[in-house]
């Protein structure tokens, strides 16, 4: 269900600083939230925060500290609007100490836009035009007083030099200004849009003509939904769907849609005061209520929720690309390997880099194994004369075009040098193309064609996936829902603090680091990662961290934020190999000083540092965690949080879609984890989907409680759709083929590749509700525009 909608403000959280509401927000306290954003506005990082300032802000993860930024942005935005409203209404003169009071205790954006929309400067409406004829005190007079008969009442107000003609054109003109005044109401908006919210259904149907065109989104040709629980993914495929004409989206206010309108206008009627009681003015009353739901509150009102629910389904799809991309980027290492990367083809052939441990380039080459040129013994003797010349460990094979057929090519390759103990892998080659492309890979390899740079990619994102990842703009790395639909600008900034996160939580050797991966740590901009690569490349390796001084551009500030991260294996101090940040150093000092040993023999040594008590060593600087950690980190300096690497075992025989049958049980690997479930690699060119219901035998709320991008996973076969390229697959071993599951999301889209809109299956729709015979959407649209 899409979280995080924003009612109108509430009584309880009027008031409050904006550290009291994020500290509500994060379950911290307020001095831990001030903490915080005081160390975030002098230019200190999440992950810096997070791990070296935790005696300040009472110990936030990075989690907490993201979720804050985000908070914090918000509300100053919020503050910046609130002063800029203040000041707008204040000019005009109508700022009075009541409605100070209430935008001062506006909490959200639309509650504060709602206390605007009154004074909000606009064109001139027609009820202005109408206030300016003088028509103001006929409408207000029949709003009052409804004994009055409008047509005799309208009467002494026709003039046709103020442009009202005749009475229909007086009548209609305080109907305007009646209009405008009931939908400007803010208490009205507010109240409306919470009972919306609750009750409100999102109804899509197909556009007539649309039926073929559209056929991949046929699940939601006649959808009903409630628009406070719709789960993100569907409601970005609705959307989705809409934007490319297939359907027609409207927003009921109750599953029956007349009734609900019927509602609707009562909550207007009432609110007003308007009462139908046979009185002479209470028809033409009742028909300006009328159309002021309609016309008015229903079309503004949709709209505003439409865009909210919208926002929280993008939210939710980018928190969603964001684990995910986490996943992969700290998925397990194969390691200092000499590897051959293998980049798919078919007429343009296979290309072949071969990099060894520190991932430099060996070899390149081109083989051609397949249609048309079918030059299979001779790829495999260029293959095996790689192997032997390079001593190849690992093979890398990309997951795109002809990689099962290059797999079964790397098979018989292993199976023909028995001594070298080869080992293949299929791993995501999702980005590799775009990295072949930049101007990264051209920097690296201005000589070598853009077609062998995806070879080399793929063959280093196996040794190392975090260091070759990096270089990859993250969002066409592919592993989201929706993510082209979502706004690029927050989705960029929030995959941006992943990979700073996953860069600084494993570290980086600063001595063998690309600029690309230097860029993400901690403090350090993408130039002056450029500088510490030049410094590097010029006087040679970093003998310890305050060397790092030296590199033009990077001050103590830059040094403080970024020192902990970068590590310096073999330098002069041991420590500086270990997260321990040089700040704390004298900590460590302590230590030695009183145990009388050198840092290089108690580093390790678990037995004499668990049997330490962090409070001896504690002053006013460092406290009890920061110590902690000291003492955790020189038990295994450096260590790496990632798994250790294991590779998946596909099937033998199993290499394309036909080749599955329901009930088969294979093994594979997690690509992606949607808010629907998984789906996971198992050898065929199509990843199958585990649906949320079937990836265990106890429920499954979220399915990365269950898996996560890069577990290797047995599953069960459930259904194979060749036409529709759909894989139905189960985790539940036990399950049988056939039996009923849970619903399944619809109408994504179903092109190869396209990892943020896989193809999957929805039980059927909710009962059908007739469809009316326009959309109500556009003739409420259409309507406004000719009032």
């Amino acid at each position: 269900m899409i979280d995080g909608f924003l009612h109108h403000s509430k009584p309880s959280n009027h008031m409050l600083s904006i550290e009291h509401r994020i500290a509500q927000d994060i379950a911290a306290k307020p001095d831990q939230v001030r903490a915080a954003v005081a160390l975030l506005d002098e230019g200190a990082t999440v992950p810096f925060i997070a791990r070296y300032r935790k005696e300040a802000t009472g110990g936030l993860d990075d989690t907490q500290l993201r979720l804050l930024e985000e908070r914090l942005r918000y509300l100053r935005e919020l503050e910046e609007r609130r002063s800029a409203i203040l000041a707008s209404v204040d000019e005009q003169g109508k700022l009075t100490d009541a409605l100070k009071n209430e935008i001062l205790g506006a909490d959200t954006k639309a509650r504060l836009e709602d206390l605007y929309l009154p004074y909000k400067p606009k064109r001139r409406t027609k009820a202005q035009i109408a206030r300016e004829a003088g028509l103001e005190p006929l409408a207000s007079g029949l709003r009052e007083d409804p004994t009055r008969v409008p047509d005799a009442f309208a009467a002494p107000f026709v003039d046709a030099d103020k442009g009202v003609p005749d009475v229909r054109a007086a009548l209609d003109g305080a109907r305007a200004i009646l209009m405008e005044s009931i939908a400007e109401d803010a208490h009205l908006v507010g109240e409306l849009r919470d009972w919306l919210w609750d009750k409100g259904q999102i109804r899509a149907r197909v556009v007539e003509g649309k039926e073929n065109e559209g056929a991949k989104f046929r699940d939601y040709f006649d959808h009903v939904e409630p628009i406070g629980k719709i789960p993100s993914h569907r409601l970005l495929a609705l959307m989705r769907a809409r934007n490319e004409g297939v359907i027609e989206l409207e927003l009921q206010p109750a599953p029956d849609a007349e009734q609900g309108h019927l509602e609707g206008e009562g909550r207007v009627a009432a609110h007003a005061g308007i009462h139908d009681r046979g009185r002479p003015a209470d028809a033409w009353l009742r028909e300006t209520v009328r159309l002021t739901w309609r016309v008015k509150l229903h079309l503004h009102l949709t709209l505003d929720l439409f865009g909210r629910v919208r926002e929280g389904a993008e939210d939710e799809a980018i928190r969603v690309f964001g684990e995910n991309l986490k996943d992969l980027m700290l998925a397990a290492p194969a390691g200092a390997r000499t590897v051959m990367g293998l980049d798919p083809g078919i007429r343009t052939g296979v290309k072949v880099a071969v990099v060894d441990a520190t991932g430099k380039l060996l070899a390149t080459e081109t083989i051609y194994p397949h249609e048309p040129r079918r030059q299979w013994n001779e790829s495999l003797v260029t293959l095996a004369k790689l192997c032997k010349q390079h001593g190849v460990d690992l093979i890398a094979i990309g997951n795109g075009t002809a990689s099962r057929e290059t797999d079964k090519l790397a098979g018989e390759l292993i199976k023909k040098l028995p001594d070298a103990r080869l080992s293949k892998v299929v791993v995501s080659e999702a980005g590799a193309s775009v990295y072949s492309a930049s101007e990264t890979a051209a920097k690296e390899f201005p000589d070598l064609d853009v077609s062998l740079r995806g070879a080399v990619s793929i063959a280093r994102r196996l040794q190392d996936p975090l260091a070759e990842l990096v270089k990859i703009e993250p969002k066409a790395i592919g592993v989201g829902q929706y993510q082209h639909d979502v706004n690029q600008v927050k989705l960029a900034r929030a995959l941006d603090a992943r990979v700073e996160d996953c860069v600084n939580a494993v570290g980086v050797d600063v001595n063998t680091a690309s600029a690309a991966l230097l860029s993400r740590v901690a403090g350090l901009s993408a130039s002056v990662a450029e500088n510490v690569v030049k410094h590097r490349d010029a006087n040679g390796p970093f003998a310890n961290r305050r060397a790092l001084l030296k590199v033009p551009r990077l001050g103590d500030k830059a040094f403080e934020q970024c020192a902990g991260f970068l590590r310096v294996p073999n330098g002069d101090n041991p420590l500086d190999a270990s997260a321990v940040h040089p700040e704390a150093y004298p900590v460590v000092e302590r230590i030695i000083a009183q145990c009388g040993r050198e840092v290089r023999n108690i580093i390790g040594d678990t037995g004499f540092l668990r049997g330490l008590k962090p409070e001896q060593y504690t002053d006013e600087k460092f406290g009890v965690p920061t110590v902690r950690d000291i003492l955790k980190e020189l038990e295994k300096p450096g260590r790496d949080p990632r798994p250790e690497f294991v590779a998946p075992s596909f099937a033998e025989g199993v290499e394309d879609l036909k080749d599955l049958k329901p009930g088969m049980i294979l093994e594979g690997r997690v690509t992606n984890v949607a808010a629907f479930g998984a789906f996971v690699d198992i050898g065929v060119h199509q990843d199958g989907l585990v649906h949320v219901s079937a990836l265990s035998h106890t429920f499954v709320k979220d399915p990365r409680d269950a898996v996560k991008a890069g577990d290797i996973v047995k599953v069960k076969v459930m259904e194979v759709d060749i036409p529709r390229q759909r894989i139905g697959l189960s985790m539940r071993l036990d399950d049988e083929p056939g039996q009923a599951r849970g619903a399944r999301p619809a109408g994504n889209d179903a092109r190869p590749g396209n990892r943020d809109a896989r193809p999957s299956r929805q039980s059927s729709p909710s009962k059908p509700v007739p469809a009316p015979a326009n959309n109500a959407l556009a003739d409420a649209l259409l309507r406004a525009k000719q009032r």
